[in-house]
C-alpha cells in the first residue's frame, strides 16, 4: 500500500503525527485504505511499515459538525463497553479537533476475522462454526442488553422511555420527505404500527443495527467484535431482536427482497431457533416479537426509499434506468412487515 497516495477524507501527515504520538510502536509511514464509504460514517484501514493495522472512523465528506458529538459519541460507547462482556475493538483514541483531519475522528485497533456479508464469506466457515455463530450472535446480543447502563457511565446516552414511538416519528418524517408516489401498504403498515405499540419494559442499550454482518467472527464462529455503534441509544431491547431477524435470511425466503443471504448457508440457525435461544438466555417475553420484526421492515423500507430517491435523481453516480432496482424492494419490505404483524415472520 503506497502511503504517499492521498485518499479523500484523510490528511496523511496530520493523522500520522497524531497516531505516532499515541502508538509508540508505530513504524511510519502509514498506508490508508477506504473500507466503507457513502452517506454513513467513513471507515479506513491504516497499516504501518511493520504491518500493524488500525481502523479510523470519521463523518462523511462534506458533513460539517458543529461539535464532535457524533464521533465522540461512538468513541464513548465503545470505550464504556471495554470492561463488559460485549466484544468491542480496543481503542487508540479520539481526536475532537477538526483542524487535524477536517472533522473529528477516532481510531481503534484492527480486529482480524470473518465478516459474513454474503454466501461466499459464510462458506469459508465450517458447518460447526456456522452453528456456533448463531448461538454466539444471541449470547452477545443478550450481553449488550444486560449491560448496567448507569454502571458503565451511559445512563445519559439517550431517553429511556418511548423508544418505539420515537422511532416511528423519526422514520415517518423521513418517509414523508422522500416518498415520490402512493404506497398504500407503507401507509397502512405505519398506521398499524402506530396503533399497536407494545408496552416497553426496562430500558437497555439498543445497538440499533445489530446483525450478523456487523460482527467480526473468529474462524470457530465466536464473535471477536461488534461494529457500527453509530445508531446506538437507550430503549427497547426487542427492537434489536426484531431487526436482527429482518436481516437473517433462510433458504426458503424470496431473494427479491434484497436482504443478505449469508445465513442461508447450511449450519446457520433458523429465525425460530434464534428466538428460542434469546428467550432462554434472557427470560424476556417474545409474544409480541412480530411487531418488532414489522418495525424493522418498515424502518428499512423508509431508509431504502431515501436511496431510491437519490438513485432516481442520479445522485449515486449512475443514471437511473427504466429498471427500478429499489422501488420493488420498498414494496416487498412493506408487505413483509404486514405479514410479520399478522404473525407470519418466516413467510417472506
Amino acid at each position: 500500500m503506497d502511503s504517499t497516495i492521498e485518499i479523500a477524507g484523510i490528511d496523511n501527515e496530520a493523522v500520522t503525527r497524531w497516531m505516532t504520538s499515541r502508538v509508540p510502536s508505530l513504524v511510519p509511514p502509514i498506508g490508508f485504505e477506504l473500507i466503507t464509504g457513502g452517506l454513513s460514517n467513513l471507515t479506513y484501514r491504516l497499516t504501518d511499515t511493520a504491518g500493524s493495522r488500525w481502523v479510523l472512523r470519521r463523518p462523511p465528506l462534506g458533513h460539517v459538525l458543529a461539535t464532535a458529538h457524533d464521533m465522540g459519541r461512538e468513541h464513548r460507547i465503545i470505550s464504556a463497553l471495554q470492561s463488559t462482556k460485549v466484544p468491542v475493538p480496543p481503542l487508540v483514541g479520539f481526536c475532537e479537533d477538526s483542524e487535524t483531519n477536517g472533522a473529528p475522528f477516532y481510531v481503534m485497533h484492527n480486529v482480524d476475522g470473518i465478516v459474513a456479508r454474503d454466501v461466499a464469506a459464510a462458506q469459508t466457515m465450517t458447518i460447526d462454526a456456522r452453528r456456533r455463530a448463531g448461538s454466539e450472535l444471541i449470547d452477545v446480543l443478550a450481553s449488550i442488553h444486560e449491560v448496567d447502563i448507569d454502571g458503565v457511565g451511559l445512563g445519559d446516552l439517550g431517553r429511556r422511555e418511548s423508544y418505539v414511538e420515537r422511532q416511528l416519528s423519526r422514520w415517518h418524517r423521513q418517509w414523508e420527505a422522500t416518498k415520490d408516489g402512493d404506497n398504500p401498504t407503507m401507509e397502512a403498515l405505519h398506521q398499524r404500527l402506530a396503533n399497536q405499540v407494545p408496552t416497553q419494559g426496562t430500558a437497555t442499550i439498543v445497538h440499533g443495527d445489530y446483525r450478523l454482518d456487523n460482527c467480526i467472527l473468529n474462524p470457530d464462529g465466536s464473535i471477536a467484535a461488534v461494529l457500527d455503534w453509530e445508531l446506538c441509544t437507550l430503549g427497547d431491547p426487542l427492537a434489536d431482536v426484531g431487526l436482527m431477524l429482518v436481516y437473517w435470511s433462510e433458504p426458503k425466503d424470496a431473494v427479491s427482497i434484497g436482504l443478505p443471504q449469508a445465513s442461508t448457508v447450511e449450519g446457520f440457525a433458523s429465525r425460530q431457533q434464534l428466538l428460542d435461544l434469546y428467550a432462554e438466555r434472557t427470560g424476556r417475553d417474545l409474544s409480541s416479537i412480530g411487531y418488532y420484526v414489522a418495525l424493522g421492515y418498515w424502518k428499512l423500507a423508509c431508509i431504502l426509499q431515501g436511496v431510491l430517491v437519490r438513485y432516481r435523481a442520479g445522485a449515486m453516480g449512475t443514471a437511473a434506468t427504466n429498471e427500478d432496482p429499489f422501488g420493488s424492494q420498498v414494496i416487498a419490505l412493506a408487505e413483509a412487515g404486514m405479514e410479520a404483524l399478522d404473525g407470519r415472520i418466516g413467510s417472506r
